[in-house]
């Protein structure tokens, strides 16, 4: 997993890095503009800030979330190496909200509205996603925010459980995309059959846009 996000007009010039979920019992160490948050017992890294960012990366966004690329997440490594902390930064390029397939759909065995569903994404990947959305059903085209995807309200999409049973990513509305227009009730996005949302592909938030153009 890795999230960059970078908004200085909330907390300042630090560039937050998420590799991993928060655990209940976590501490920091700081050396030099770098702090490392880890797990008090693993001693497993959870992430990183990096203050005074700018002065490293000038070509930040600074909106929320930031795609890096390669040469901008070598310069991180870099600057841990050089505040004695380890380079282990590693990019994950791939798409975090994509068109999936719904291909199958059970109920789930302590709910009476959850139900386990099987998703095809990209990659030929198959992931198992809990939902509770009244209108998912098997053969439906939707978005699914993956494992290491930020919505667009700042929330991250990590590994979990929904009662028992393991989820990993989230079916998500309209709403939930902040696509205009969307409708503000519950329920899943079912995308249309057209070739602007093709199963396996990223999923595309210019044409997302247009879904609910002509709705109020």
């Amino acid at each position: 997993m890795f999230i960059a996000s970078y908004n200085p007009k909330s907390i300042g010039d630090v560039l937050v890095v998420v590799l991993r979920p928060d655990t209940i019992q976590q501490k920091s160490e700081k050396k030099g503009n770098v702090v490392r948050i880890f797990d008090a017992e693993s001693n497993t890294t959870l992430g990183y800030n990096f203050f005074g960012i700018s002065t490293v990366l000038a070509d930040l966004q600074g909106h929320g979330e930031e795609q890096l690329n390669q040469e901008q997440v070598d310069k991180l490594n870099k600057l841990l190496e050089e505040n004695d902390f380890d380079p282990e930064l590693i990019l994950d390029a791939n798409p975090k909200f994509v068109v999936g397939y719904v291909e199958s759909m059970k109920e789930h065995p302590d709910s009476d509205h959850l139900h386990i569903t099987k998703v095809k994404v990209d990659n030929d990947q198959e992931l198992q996603i809990v939902c509770g959305a009244p209108n998912i059903d098997e053969g439906q085209k939707v978005v699914v925010a993956k494992v290491g995807a930020m919505m667009p309200n700042g929330a991250m999409i990590f590994p979990g459980k929904l009662r028992g049973v393991e989820s990993m990513g989230m079916i998500c509305s309209a709403r939930e995309l902040e696509l205009p227009n969307a409708p503000q009730k519950r329920g899943i996005l079912v995308l249309p059959e057209t070739d602007a949302f093709e199963v396996g592909k990223e999923f595309n938030f210019v044409k997302g846009a247009e879904l609910f153009v002509n709705k109020v």
